[in-house]
């Protein structure tokens, strides 16, 4: 058990995995944002040339969809991992 600074109340798995969830959901959506953002904003700097505009819409929706799908396999692969942890444990009381 993870404990909180200042020895207050043990952090229990399921908070933790509660906050690793929220943050790292958190962190992919400001990141898509962010990439988004930037792409709207060179879109709206290059006036009209429409390869250029192209080129970076698509490189857009590449990381966009690039950092979406590995944040998703990656939780997939950890609940996965855990619940096949938990599987060879005991039932507890």
């Amino acid at each position: 058990m993870v404990t909180r600074e200042g020895g207050a109340r043990p952090m229990r798995e399921l908070d933790l995995e509660r906050y690793r969830a929220r943050y790292g959901l958190m962190a992919v959506v400001l990141s898509n944002l962010a990439i988004a953002g930037v792409a709207i904003f060179g879109v709206w700097r290059l006036g009209g040339d429409k390869a250029v505009i192209v080129g970076v819409l698509s490189a857009a929706f590449t990381a966009v969809s690039s950092t979406t799908t590995a944040y998703l396999g990656i939780k997939a692969v950890s609940n996965t991992a855990k619940t096949m942890a938990m599987r060879g444990t005991p039932p507890q009381e």
